[in-house]
This record gives C-alpha cells, structure tokens and sequence, in this order.
C-alpha cells in the first residue's frame, strides 16, 4: 500500500506530518513525499524543509493520495503538473485525500465536483465556488475522497482512514501510541466557538 503526501512550496507542516504520523503506521504501508521534482521543499514559514523523495512521475499509481493545504495552494490551482497527476493518480486510488485548503486543490483538478467536502474555515467559500458542497465538518467522507478540515484535523482524517482500512483495533494502537489526546487549553479551534470578534480578525487578515 503506497501513501503519497504531496509538497508544494509555502506547505503548512502539520497538514502533511499529522496524517503521515498516523497513516504511515499502518501495516504494510510505504509512505513516500511526492513533488513536482524531488528533493527539500521549504513550508509556509520558511523554516522548516521535507525532502520530497519521489517526484509526481515516478509515483504512477499510489494507493492512498494526501494533499496538504497551506498559503502556497493558491499557486497550485494553476500548476498543470500538479493537477494533471492529481487526475491520472485519482483513476486508480483507492482514496485521495486532503487537509485544510489542500481540497482547492482537488477541486480545481475537477474530483471534487458536486461532493461534500471539508477545508478551512476561512477557504469554504472559495470551495464553493469551484462548485464543491463545502462543509464545515472536521472529517468528511464522499465516496473515496476524505477531506479534512484545518491543519490538526489532518490527524483526525488519518485516523478515521486508518480504521476504515484496517480495522478500529489498528487505528486505537495508533492513536495510543501517538498520545493524541487532545484536552486544549482553550475551547475557540472552531469560528462556531471562538470569541466573535477573534474570528471576525482572522477574516480580515486573511483578505490583506
């Protein structure tokens, strides 16, 4: 079972390392990071690099697709490489996946058409407008496709997936052995439950 976890320049880290922390756990898998062309690929805040060690042709057929989301997604509504492999994987994955406003991507590569689908909060309006039902769910199944909403709900995604690959006992040893116990210090991870004004904030910055 092959897992490819796509880069792409300004990345969000924790978009493509949650769900590799979880899916590369399970039995049988060989993860591997895909880009355009191999080697480091710099994340959003230019600190951190992962090394792509498989580019976009020499990953054919993959069994499971992961997209992460990140501020750089906006340059990859346009790449033709990006979204032409994204098509010809899609024909054979048994899941493609993404996180955050790594389902723009999907969606302008056309998978996405008419299905439920999860991203950003501050991104469901733009999958709207590439003709997706956009959600404001965590974790969203439709059919094949598993998207997940912003950056640490990729963890949930991986989760969901690895127990409906290989069975609730697989995906539980995964989340004890990861310590994925989440208690926040805060309740305000949701525009549904953080203060007005803060989210009204982060909608304007986000315009700037």
């Amino acid at each position: 079972m092959q897992i490819a976890i796509v880069l792409y320049k300004n990345f969000t880290t924790l978009d493509a390392v949650g769900p590799y922390e979880i899916l590369a756990s399970l039995p049988g898998a060989e993860t591997v990071f895909v880009a355009e062309q191999t080697g480091p690929v710099l994340n959003d805040r230019g600190q951190v690099s992962i090394v792509a060690t498989k580019s976009f042709a020499e990953v054919p057929r993959p069994d499971i697709v992961v997209v992460p989301g990140g501020p750089g997604e906006a340059d990859q509504l346009e790449n033709k490489a990006l979204l032409d492999w994204l098509r010809a994987v899609d024909a054979t994955t048994t899941w493609t996946t993404s996180v955050c406003t790594g389902s723009l991507a999907l969606a302008a590569a056309g998978l996405l058409k008419g299905r439920r689908a999860a991203s950003h909060w501050l991104a469901l309006e733009t999958l709207a407008g590439l003709g997706v039902e956009a959600t404001g769910e965590r974790v969203v199944f439709d059919g094949k496709y598993v998207t997940a909403a912003g950056v640490s709900s990729g963890i949930d995604m991986g989760l969901t997936l690895a127990g409906k690959i290989a069975g609730d006992r697989v995906a539980q040893a995964i989340q004890l052995m990861t310590e994925y116990d989440p208690q926040p210090p805060y309740d305000a991870g949701s525009p549904d439950k953080a203060p007005a004004d803060l989210v009204e904030q982060m909608r304007t910055r986000s315009r700037s």
